[in-house]
């Protein structure tokens, strides 16, 4: 074990997962995070007697990566998996339809059923809609030729319209792209919906946390790395970061400078300049051409249950999606009967800036458009939560600025979802970059690197 520790310079969830892998490697880590918690953007907050999480996070059965995060910090109990896919789609008109699997079915076959039946398109525009998904499922995600044409150009380009677009692949690729079709890369989508629902019938199935982000990714994480004898310096600020290697910092206890045998940087695309002056000087440097797009999170505490779904998309509405919080956030036990819906509206570049009062006046009426048990129900509460730069802009064209792992300066390598990861800028994406950073820095032979498929 080198006398020198390995310092991973941030503690979201490529940062955890970078330190637990450099641990189990026999390393010796040091995990250096700005903030006095856990988790990076997928965290929770009190509000009163509440719990709340700063957004919706899902993954799905594809995500292999973040399953093995689970698993590593002995949360895995933690979390819901469906069965089998199975998505309520709503529509303020009154229309139903559910994108499910057909169990037992393989893939494309599993969801012949539910494209045939979906309420909320006409006959015409289902049998578009099939058509859409054979298009979909010859394109190769490896093709970075695919990353200069947006998803909405290709879909266009064999049968697709706005109908099937906002009804049927506008739902998933915005919800998981955070980018309108017309403007997300058809190399990150033809990811999204090959690995994510054609290539496996299971694949799609969605999960999400049972329990707040904050007992997930702080709580759990942190004695996950405790046990693993990662030293963790929680709210201390990465001032910079030099080839050498040396890392300055400021803390409760004044300025320090830590010595490293590597430098493993798990921070956001935008801050990677301000930490890394010298990225310039790498390959790496590109990234700081990447641009973010937002998320915007309506929050509505009702005095009464006005659904029975744990989760809903819609169409023809402002509301994307909507996820019961109620047990999750410690509602069930404060308020008995009472219902917390969060919503979650991605690309959401137009509303980032809008007062919350006007974000309520407009999103509370939709859901009840959506919710008929909601419009004689009392609003007891309802806030608005914002994530600015909850993601990188997944645009079109950005494939060419996400660095590889082994792109920066010498002796630091680069983690984030933003990296070049071949996933979108999830949680799976997350890990997996933390996991490659940390077995290239440790020199790991390839007979030994993890393969999560």
């Amino acid at each position: 074990m080198a006398d020198k520790p390995t310092v991973v310079v941030g503690g979201g969830l490529a940062g955890i997962a970078a330190a637990l892998r450099l641990a189990d490697a026999g390393r010796r880590v040091l995990l250096v995070e700005k903030r006095p918690r856990l988790g990076g953007e997928a965290f929770s907050f009190s509000r009163g007697d509440l719990v709340i999480d700063n957004g919706q996070h899902v993954f799905l059965r594809c995500c292999t990566a973040y399953q093995w995060f689970l698993r590593r910090i002995r949360a895995q109990h933690q979390v819901v998996l469906q069965d089998r896919l199975d998505i309520p789609i709503l529509s303020p008109d009154g229309r139903r339809a559910r994108l499910r699997r057909t169990a037992g079915v393989p893939a494309p076959a599993h969801l012949g059923a539910a494209l045939a039946t979906y309420g909320v398109l006409g006959p015409a525009d289902r049998a578009r809609a099939v058509r859409g998904a054979l298009a979909l499922r010859v394109l190769n995600p490896r093709n970075r030729a695919l990353d200069d044409r947006t998803l909405g150009q290709y879909l266009r380009a064999h049968g697709q319209n706005d109908a099937t677009i906002a009804a049927l692949w506008g739902i998933v690729a915005t919800a998981t792209l955070n980018l309108d079709p017309d403007e997300a890369s058809l190399a990150l989508a033809a990811k999204v919906f090959r690995t994510g629902m054609l290539d496996s019938a299971p694949a799609a199935d969605v999960g999400y946390a049972a329990v707040p982000l904050g007992r997930l990714h702080d709580d759990g994480a942190a004695k996950a790395l405790a046990d693993a004898g990662v030293e963790v310096l929680a709210d201390h600020a990465v001032r910079e970061v030099v080839p050498g290697v040396a890392v300055h910092l400021e803390g409760p206890r004044g300025a320090q400078e830590l010595a490293s045998e590597a430098v493993i940087l798990a921070v956001p695309h935008h801050a990677l300049a301000a930490v890394l002056p010298s990225v310039a000087e790498s390959p790496a440097g590109r990234a700081t051409a990447l641009d973010s797009s937002p998320i915007v999170n309506v929050h509505v505490v009702y005095d009464r249950a006005v659904t029975d779904l744990p989760f809903a998309a819609a169409v023809n509405s402002p509301v994307q999606w909507f996820f019961d919080r109620t047990d999750s956030s410690g509602l069930a036990g404060t308020r008995p009967g009472a219902q917390y819906l969060a919503v979650t509206v991605s690309a959401a570049s137009g509303l980032i800036d809008e007062p919350s009062k006007q974000l309520l006046d407009r999103f509370v009426p939709e859901l009840a458009q959506l919710l008929p048990r909601a419009r004689g129900a009392e609003v007891i509460d309802a806030f608005v939560t914002r994530e600015r730069r909850a993601t990188f802009r997944q645009a079109a064209g950005t494939w060419k600025l996400r660095p590889r792992t082994d792109e920066g300066p010498a002796g630091v390598w680069l983690a984030g979802a933003w990296t070049d990861t071949g996933w979108p800028d999830t949680m799976e994406g997350a890990v997996r970059s933390g996991v490659v950073a940390a077995e290239a820095a440790a020199g790991l032979p390839l007979d030994q690197r993890t393969e999560f498929g």
